[in-house]
């Protein structure tokens, strides 16, 4: 199964370093997601998974202010044993659909690519002021959604897992 495991550059280096990821939530095509996003074509799904990473990395860039203001998701293949429903007591919004747990660490090797922003100051930019916004954002704040909507509007970049180092740097 392909998931898509939000994550900072910072955590990402952490990753190369000890060759693991230790994020526990990720994001996949799900029943859920499938339901509501109503379609048959697979990539389009996928992408839907992907965005929703996109934004739970908002929210470790919010977390985390000595990271970096791009966020990052890496997109691996797991076997479907690893991965599980997500069962927390969190609001289930349309950010949260595809939400999934994988049952602990998993090797960077597996990964598939890793999608981050553009190291552009504009984009940056945006990032910066969407990671400072996206809580008042989920609180209903409409000109925190904008900045929120800002970011959204940066596309992912797609790099291969041998970029890693150079991503980091």
């Amino acid at each position: 199964m392909r998931v898509y495991v939000p994550t900072t550059l910072a955590a990402l280096a952490q990753a190369q370093r000890g060759g693991a990821l230790e994020q526990p939530a990720a994001y996949a095509v799900t029943p859920a997601l499938r339901e509501w996003y109503i379609s048959d074509d697979l990539e389009e799904l996928e992408y839907a998974a992907l965005v929703r990473a996109a934004q739970s990395s908002l929210r470790l860039l919010a977390a985390d202010p000595q990271a970096p203001r791009r966020r990052v998701v890496v997109a691996l293949d797991v076997p479907d044993a690893a991965v599980q429903p997500f069962t927390g007591d969190e609001y289930q919004d349309q950010a949260s659909l595809g939400r999934v747990t994988l049952g602990g660490p998993v090797k960077l090797a597996k990964a598939a690519a890793v999608h981050a922003d553009a190291d552009d100051d504009g984009v940056v930019e945006d990032v910066a002021a969407a990671a400072a916004a996206i809580d008042a954002a989920d609180a209903g704040d409409a000109d925190a959604q904008f900045s929120v909507d800002g970011a959204e509007d940066h596309e992912l970049l797609w790099f291969a897992t041998q970029e890693i180092p150079g991503l980091i740097a």
